[in-house]
């Protein structure tokens, strides 16, 4: 009795400890989490053991520490936007790639990134764990790739001296070997992030990746400077104080906008703020109503999403406030205005459409939401949204009067059972047949609250 007492003691003990962050991510992101820092362990336990320890290199390796530790401190000076951001930390991880033997590339990332999780923001741990481990895989796997063909042996691109790569970089063939040696770095180190997005059901980010016009530009000065860092380096580890000031005003530039940006987005969702949507929303009526163009704003809100917070979680929540994002933006033009409301609710402006069109786009956006599959312990839990709908001149001629009119077209959407589109009023265009009994909903005129603001809504949610 008392060996199964203990026994008994043990499993609740065990019970109330608090999972790992790790285990509770989706197991594919788990896996290729383990995988890629088991990895980068396994190198780094196999290159130690055949390089060897020069002073040259050692005094080399600890200037780029330093620099790159600079960087970081400019960082916390300066502020560091919350979210996926981008620096030029790569101007110091080329360098090692391309002068230092490979070990040296994976050692690099784990001092700077301890002064990233304590001198910056303290993030979670596998995350900076996986982000170190995938900077330092991609840049021994480029490091080796540049020492062996510099070697002309592959079993010498491990152990390969400083002064064997000074020189090697003088050619223009070096100097195209260093440059391609670079892009596989940074396509590594980006491929491993983007399928971790993917993994974690943050959305597909391979469109954006492959598209996104500044992140290739980051890419290509990051690039640049990483190259010239390495020249310079080449010549003397002394001279990298020359490199350094105009990195850290790149740097600077780069993060003040993105600090710029954060001011106007949301940071759980990337899309615009309340203020900033009713900014250039209230723009494009203006234009639209010079012009004679219809225009149509949709309120979205997830449906029960405070139960969903209750029973999954916060940070489940935000997932799920991420993927209806995500879904959104995927589904509408770039001219439609998208933005994030508060709460639950997210608001969309769509330029040129009537009253049958914006029905069948807030029709399609509810249907994708619902078709999101998001997973949460393994089970896939079902998201629904509500849709109120108005359309200038329709139902109002301004931009508050719109938002009040279509958050009472979504007030009856969520009164007659949710995840429906709801007009304020029977809209003259025909709407089109096909929506389904789910689909648009059209309620009675009901008038405007005094002043022009939507009575308050007594919903739960």
């Amino acid at each position: 009795m008392a060996e199964r007492g203990a026994v008994g003691r043990k499993l609740r003990w065990w019970h109330r400890q608090p999972s790992w962050p790790l285990l509770s991510q989706p197991r594919g992101l788990a896996v290729l989490i383990g995988v890629v820092v088991g990895g980068a362990a396994l190198l780094g336990v196999g290159a130690a053991a055949l390089t060897p320890i020069r002073g040259a290199e050692l005094a080399t390796f600890g200037a780029l520490v330093v620099c790159a530790g600079l960087c970081v401190e400019a960082m916390r000076r300066l502020g560091k936007p919350s979210g996926l951001t981008r620096d030029l930390l790569g101007a110091w991880w080329l360098p090692t790639v391309l002068m230092l033997p490979p070990l040296y590339s994976l050692m690099i990332p784990i001092p700077v990134y301890l002064l990233l999780q304590f001198r910056i923001r303290r993030a979670v741990v596998h995350r900076r764990v996986f982000n170190a481990a995938s900077v330092g895989a991609a840049g021994f796997a480029a490091s080796t790739l540049f020492h062996g063909a510099v070697a002309d042996d592959w079993s010498q691109a491990v152990a390969l001296p400083l002064a064997a790569t000074e020189g090697a970089m003088s050619s223009v063939q070096g100097a195209l070997l260093a440059l391609a040696c670079c892009a596989v770095f940074t396509v590594l180190n980006n491929l491993a992030v983007a399928v971790a997005m993917y993994l974690s059901g943050t959305g597909a980010p391979w469109r954006k990746m492959l598209c996104d016009r500044e992140a290739l530009i980051v890419d290509g000065v990051e690039l640049c400077a990483g190259i010239t860092a390495a020249i310079v380096t080449g010549l003397s580890p002394l001279l990298l104080a020359v490199v350094l000031p105009p990195v850290l005003l790149l740097q600077r530039s780069l993060l003040f906008q993105q600090l710029q940006t954060a001011a106007r987005t949301d940071p759980k969702t990337g899309l615009l703020n309340a203020s900033t949507w009713e900014a250039e929303a209230g723009t494009e009526i203006a234009r639209s109503r010079r012009a004679g163009e219809s225009v149509a704003v949709l309120i979205v809100d997830i449906d029960h999403f405070k139960a969903v917070n209750d029973t999954y979680g916060h940070l489940f929540g935000d997932h799920v406030l991420f993927g209806v994002a995500t879904t959104l933006t995927g589904q509408l033009r770039s001219s439609d205005v998208v933005g994030r409301f508060g709460g639950e609710e997210f608001v969309v402006l769509l330029p040129g459409a009537d009253t049958a069109e914006a029905c069948r786009i807030a029709e399609r956006l509810r249907l994708r939401v619902g078709r999101m599959g998001l997973k949460a312990d393994g089970t896939e839990v079902a998201i629904t949204v509500s849709l109120g709908l108005a359309v200038l001149r329709e139902h109002s001629d301004d931009l508050v009067g719109l938002l009040a009119a279509a958050d009472l077209a979504l007030y009856r959407a969520k009164g007659a059972g949710r995840d429906r589109v709801c007009l304020p009023v029977l809209a003259r265009p025909e709407i089109p047949a096909q929506l389904g009994a789910h689909g648009v909903t059209h309620s009675e005129a009901v008038p405007s609250a005094p002043g022009g603001a939507a009575p308050e809504s007594d919903d739960p949610d």
